[in-house]
């Protein structure tokens, strides 16, 4: 009887901080401009739009963009320091009915699946609102291109011989 007291008891704090978020909705778009099949280097480009379903502004709205790699053995939240210069989306209040639109630029360093979505809460919250997940894999990019390395790797020892020669010659 206690235990199942508890679980009702702990059921309800998380349905209410998760509930309390529900003023906001935010969708979440890739950019139409965005390469079909990224690699590591390229940059994405995502677009949100987060609303006040509200019928009272709210206020001090803070959006942040999140990114978890999805590879199996390798699933963690990516540190955005390397990814994303855009770190925020604030606003002062937000009322009623109202948007406020974020783009959100991203560069790819890490080959591998990933999910993204923004997420948001408010001063006024205790809980917090997330946009569905956009998922997208990032493709190894060669470090070392054989078409640049190979001329300078045997050209440049080709040069020295030709170099080392004429110099004898001339003697």
């Amino acid at each position: 009887m206690k235990l199942s007291v508890l679980v009702l008891a702990l059921g309800a704090m998380l349905w209410s901080a998760t509930a309390s978020a529900g003023n906001l909705s935010i969708s979440l778009e890739p950019d139409a401009g965005d390469p079909t099949s990224p690699q590591m280097g390229d940059t994405l480009s995502f677009h949100s739009v987060i609303r006040n379903d509200a019928d009272t502004p709210v206020n001090g709205l803070i959006a942040w963009i999140g990114l978890v790699r999805v590879d199996k053995g390798q699933e963690h939240p990516v540190d955005l320091e390397d990814w994303s210069a855009h770190k925020a989306v604030t606003a002062a209040s937000l009322a009623p009915g109202r948007t406020v639109e974020a783009d959100w630029p991203m560069r790819l360093i890490e080959a591998g699946s990933y999910r993204v979505a923004v997420s948001a809460t408010t001063l006024d919250d205790t809980g917090m609102t997330a946009s569905p997940f956009i998922d997208f894999t990032v493709r190894q990019k060669p470090v070392v291109e054989s078409r640049r390395v190979l001329p300078v790797a045997f050209g440049l020892p080709l040069l020295i011989g030709i170099g080392m020669l004429w110099r004898r010659r001339g003697r």
